[in-house]
């Protein structure tokens, strides 16, 4: 298989190919790893016991998904990867705000997922932990360089043996006992709830800065509704179902988060060997895609000032570079892994979430996936250096969440009043999508009959 070609460039139609049924397999092969299992293992972490848990994985993916996979459908029509597309609502310049933020989301999930790829590596075949993280970033490296076709290619397999091996697992896992009560609806804490929600939506928000990456080769004629629902389906059904194992192990196994790919692993006896191989390649998998979107992001933000041309030889420098500094983020946080994770979650959620609703409004309700992809690369095209109507929506955003969050650093005053509910999520989707569609839908029609009475004075002269 040859290496990938193209980077942050348009995909030509020659060039597209291959169907939305193969989006199922990459987001549900994404998302059947331990780290998906951590995740939604959090929910007991913060105090919730198995029923509500449950509620709330069911819930925050069901929404959180909507967002993700409506940015899936946007690859085929436009053929550029997620994060460039971002210029056409911040401007050339002003894009690499939001991108800045993704490429810090990509180093801290390139360094959690690896982290617990390397301790089950470590435990399983007792190397050193340093050892083990730099051993699975050379094999992440290698995947990524291939890109695009190999990537989709890996995740048509390994979604057959996640398949396999995990229906083991259920069935071992439901078997487990639990603490009695654990199953009642009693003891609603609707503060735990809503941070559990919140948490668990912005799972499946995180994957929006490059879920359009693995759809912009599908043809340009693709079906906008069978890329949003296979992306959906392969997600949700992957994510729900391990994050219950998540809760479950997390309820059943006593300190399970302290070793949950190893504590995961010797549920299987005899047989850990096969889940400890599993653990590995799923880790492996989800690594490749925050690498690669992190090689994307990075090129588009340095693109508008240097026009180069992203040869085999530049993309191995780029993803080479990314690889050292998130393996030296695994190593130098392999001691505070838990915590760093939640407020790395949370934190993400606050800036990320603001910027998904401004890009589905501006490319669904105002301008129905109509763009010009010239000006997107130009700096001096129509969508400018930097909107400020966008900049602005951002901000007060952001500003407006402020009040609403609770993490371990800052929480706001009014998740205070509210006994420690995070409801920032909500706000950062409902200001900035009625901010920006205001003021931007209103700029649009003032451009526009600007342009008609301009061709109106000019056949006047004529």
């Amino acid at each position: 298989m040859k290496i990938e070609v193209r980077s942050i460039d348009y995909i030509p139609a020659n060039e597209r190919h291959g169907k939305p049924s193969g989006l199922f397999s990459v987001w549900f092969a994404a998302n059947m790893h331990i780290t998906t299992l951590v995740t939604g293992a959090l929910c007991v972490t913060f105090g919730l016991n198995l029923f509500w848990s449950v509620v709330a994985i069911i819930i925050g993916n069901l929404i959180g998904a909507i967002f993700m996979a409506s940015h899936s459908a946007q690859g085929p029509k436009l053929g550029i990867p997620q994060m460039i597309q971002s210029r056409a609502q911040f401007g050339v310049i002003g894009a690499i705000i939001p991108l800045i933020l993704v490429i810090f989301m990509y180093l801290g999930f390139f360094a959690s997922s690896g982290l617990l790829g390397a301790q089950v590596l470590s435990n399983s075949l007792h190397l050193n932990l340093t050892i083990s993280i730099i051993i699975l970033n050379v094999i992440t490296f290698t995947v990524t360089m291939f890109g695009h076709d190999l990537i989709h290619k890996v995740q048509k397999y390994l979604s057959w043996l996640f398949f396999l091996v995990f229906i083991v697992a259920t069935i071992i896992v439901f078997k487990l006992p639990v603490p009695a009560e654990s199953w009642s609806p009693a003891h609603f804490n609707l503060p735990i709830f809503m941070l559990s929600v919140s948490v668990v939506a912005t799972w499946q928000i995180s994957y929006a800065p490059y879920v359009a990456d693995y759809s912009r080769y599908l043809p340009i004629d693709t079906n906008y509704s069978k890329t949003f629902w296979y992306t959906y389906a392969g997600s949700v059904l992957a994510t729900v179902w391990m994050m219950l194992l998540g809760v479950l192990l997390t309820t059943s196994i006593p300190n399970f988060l302290s070793a949950s790919g190893t504590n995961l692993a010797h549920q299987f006896g005899g047989f850990a060997f096969i889940m400890f191989a599993t653990i590995l390649f799923g880790q492996l998998s989800i690594n490749s895609f925050n690498l690669y979107g992190a090689f994307m992001s990075t090129v588009t933000t340095v693109e508008p000032f240097s026009k180069m041309k992203v040869t085999p030889k530049v993309r191995g420098i780029f993803i080479a570079v990314i690889s050292a500094i998130g393996t030296l983020v695994e190593i130098l946080g392999q001691g505070h892994f838990l915590s760093n994770f939640i407020d790395f979650i949370l934190f993400i959620s606050y800036f990320l979430i603001p910027w998904t609703a401004i890009n589905l409004i501006d490319f669904y309700v105002l301008r129905h996936g109509e763009y010009s992809i010239k000006d997107i690369f130009d700096l001096n095209g129509k969508y400018g250096k930097i909107n400020k109507i966008t900049a602005i929506s951002f901000l007060v955003s952001v500003i407006a969440e402020i009040p609403f969050m609770n993490t371990s650093l800052y929480v706001g005053p009014a998740s205070k009043a509210m006994g420690g509910a995070d409801v920032a999520w909500i706000l950062g989707l409902v200001v900035p999508s009625v901010l920006y569609h205001v003021m931007m839908k209103r700029k649009m029609q003032n451009d526009f009959q600007g342009s008609v009475a301009f061709e109106d004075s000019s056949t006047q002269q004529i």
